[in-house]
């Protein structure tokens, strides 16, 4: 089977397609034939060597959807069933998705119904559940407001599409004047412009997702009604630790955070079945092909179009 394995870190350079034994399945683990999956700007970070935790040589790719080929002998797993696997270590402490096949341990395999493409079923797994994850910690119901601050992320784009699906108004942010029309293109009844980290409207929402971090959380907490919920979720900034955070601008306000890492076969079922009933989609900013890794990893950190970009495995 083809694989592309880094054996140390670098450059695009450093991502060499190689041919690799097929895995074979054991008690609890099965091997996955993967379809497609996404190419995530952190995926560019670890293969640079940005991520500390993760030991040469790998294969890195958090997240994929596919098929099983093989079922682990003591799983409930059957050969054909579609499955999507994300997180779990999966691209980090055990070889991920940039290859043709996998080895994964069951409890990180979820069955998925859907009758898409693989391409399109590609968009969801990490999107839509960060999004689906961050909204359901809001507590918010239908025609209360939601507010996604980092809108135009693929994320962000999940989350209007599901928030709204859930009889929300939403509205959603940019840094950027010039993609504020394509936010309400993509389904939010509004669009705000972020400038240094500042909303530039005096509106106020029931709920928020904040996917640029810590550099804009306090400026998320004082656009919440009162009762209202910050859910931060991303750091698009790029800082983890928040500076000179005052406690007390939290009175009669809510911050919490959603981590996709822990990932629940009943939160996946109800994600899917939001999609089916809506047919909810983001877009898909460029196809790739396995051998066209290194294009991916270049077009992903150059380009500014909207969407997610796929690798298609077929």
């Amino acid at each position: 089977m083809r694989a592309i394995v880094i054996n140390e870190p670098g450059d695009v350079d450093v991502m060499k397609l190689v041919d690799r034994p097929m895995p074979k399945a054991t008690k609890h683990q099965s091997v996955m034939r993967i379809h497609a999956f996404g190419v995530h700007r952190y995926e560019v970070l670890t293969r640079a060597g940005g991520s500390p935790s993760v030991k040469f040589p790998r294969v890195i790719g958090v997240e994929a959807v596919g098929e099983v080929a093989e079922a682990a002998t003591d799983g409930s797993l059957k050969v054909g069933q579609k499955v999507m696997t994300m997180m779990g270590g999966f691209g980090r402490e055990v070889d991920g998705s940039y290859q043709e096949y996998a080895l994964v341990d069951d409890a990180n395999l979820f069955p998925v119904d859907y009758d898409g493409d693989w391409v399109t079923l590609a968009e969801y797994p990490e999107n839509f559940y960060t999004a689906i994850g961050a909204l359901k910690s809001l507590g918010l119901h239908a025609w209360q407001t939601l507010l996604v601050r980092g809108g135009t992320t693929a994320v962000g784009l999940a989350a209007i599409k599901l928030a709204k699906a859930m009889g929300l108004t939403v509205a959603a942010t940019s840094r950027r004047p010039a993609m504020l029309a394509e936010i309400t293109a993509n389904g939010a009844d509004s669009a705000v412009l972020d400038v240094d980290n500042q909303l530039d409207t005096d509106a106020s929402y029931d709920g928020i997702i904040d996917m640029v971090g810590t550099v804009s959380m306090a400026d998320s907490i004082a656009h919440l009604k009162q009762g209202g919920v910050a859910c931060v979720i991303g750091l698009l900034a790029g800082e983890w630790v928040a500076k000179e955070f005052s406690p007390f601008s939290l009175a009669g306000k809510f911050l919490t955070c959603f981590d996709s890492t822990d990932v629940k076969q009943d939160l996946v079922d109800e994600m899917f079945q939001l999609i089916n009933e809506h047919h909810l989609e983001i877009p898909i900013a460029k196809v790739f092909k396995l051998d066209q890794i290194q294009a991916a990893h270049e077009y992903v950190m150059a380009s500014r179009e909207l969407g997610q970009v796929i690798v298609d495995n077929d």
